[in-house]
């Protein structure tokens, strides 16, 4: 239920009522995709839905419901509380942080700094509601396989777009933060640079990531790696979506003052991992001593491998 009633608090008062059964479908809803003057589409987990205009879904694109301009335009002044100036350096990133933990993207035409950098999007046409799931349990399965002889492994789970690392990843900082029967808990530092692992809003998170996690949010992650490092001092540090070689040189210094690591990437399989010229230096050095590779199968979310810091597959088929 409460996931339902944030889902419609994204939308104006007087367009609720249109939202309430796409809201109802809870846990089974993905993403909701809004475009100016085209087909509302909703995504479950069961596959792509539109929504007709008495807000039941069909899978009949004649019966969609197109989303007038100015509709969208409520949708987004209210997602931003009605100063669109206040997300602008949010918005030049390209998406929006919501409360409840939401990132919305957003796309339309670009304003450009004299450096070519990005300083605006205008004329919004598209947003890209992204409903963060919470599940907590979802790394129990896993967890016994992330420690050896009491001690945590440094972890990179490998992930294509869409099969629960983020989830994944949430759960295990928790279940390390706490403590758990394995080990007891640690000081953890998260760079959320998207705000999708804590879901933070104002500063203060909206998903529980343990008593004893400190979140640097929309913070890139080779500089907040930094600064938890000098202003934190934790014993493990989270980052979601390594993509650069920055990232890989502030992990190995991570490394260097003792922490531990977990972290994610995306990639189809271990081997489109190993090929990544970016993280060529954490696999030469055996930096990571449990690899988790996601697979999505029938609709549900699986660790279908669990590999050593050698590639050794260990085990697999764990539900997540």
């Amino acid at each position: 239920m409460q996931l339902q009633e944030e889902i419609i608090r994204l939308f104006p008062e007087h367009l609720r009522f249109k939202w309430k059964y796409a809201a109802g479908t809870g846990n089974e809803l993905q993403e909701i995709r809004l475009r100016a003057q085209r087909p509302i589409m909703v995504y479950l987990r069961s596959g792509e839905w539109y929504l007709e205009e008495s807000g039941r879904l069909t899978k009949d694109e004649e019966a969609a419901r197109c989303l007038p301009k100015e509709e969208l335009g409520q949708i987004l002044k209210h997602i931003c509380r009605y100063s669109l100036y206040a997300y602008e350096e949010e918005m030049s990133k390209g998406y929006i942080s919501a409360d409840g933990g939401f990132r919305v993207g957003i796309a339309g035409e670009v304003i450009l700094n004299p450096d070519g950098s990005v300083k605006n999007v205008r004329y919004i046409s598209s947003l890209n509601i992204r409903i963060a799931h919470e599940i907590k349990g979802a790394a129990a399965a896993v967890m016994p396989w992330l420690y050896e002889e009491g001690k945590l492994q440094n972890t990179l789970i490998i992930s294509p777009p869409g099969c629960g690392k983020t989830t994944l990843l949430r759960d295990a900082i928790r279940l390390i933060s706490d403590g758990n029967e394995l080990a007891r808990g640690r000081t953890v530092g998260l760079v959320d640079e998207r705000s999708e692992i804590a879901g933070c809003f104002q500063g203060i998170p909206g998903n529980d990531v343990g008593r004893r996690t400190d979140v640097l949010d929309g913070c890139p992650k080779a500089e907040g790696m930094m600064m938890l490092l000098r202003s934190m001092a934790p014993e493990v540090v989270a980052v979601d979506e390594l993509g650069s070689e920055a990232d890989v040189h502030a992990l190995e210094q991570v490394l260097k003052c003792g922490c531990s690591v977990m972290a994610t990437i995306h990639g189809a399989c271990w081997e489109e991992a190993c090929r990544k010229r970016f993280l060529k230096p954490l696999f030469e050095s055996r930096t990571f001593g449990r690899f988790l590779i996601l697979e999505k199968r029938d609709g549900n979310f699986w660790v279908e491998q669990v590999r050593n810091g050698t590639g050794e597959i260990l085990t697999g088929h764990l539900p997540c």
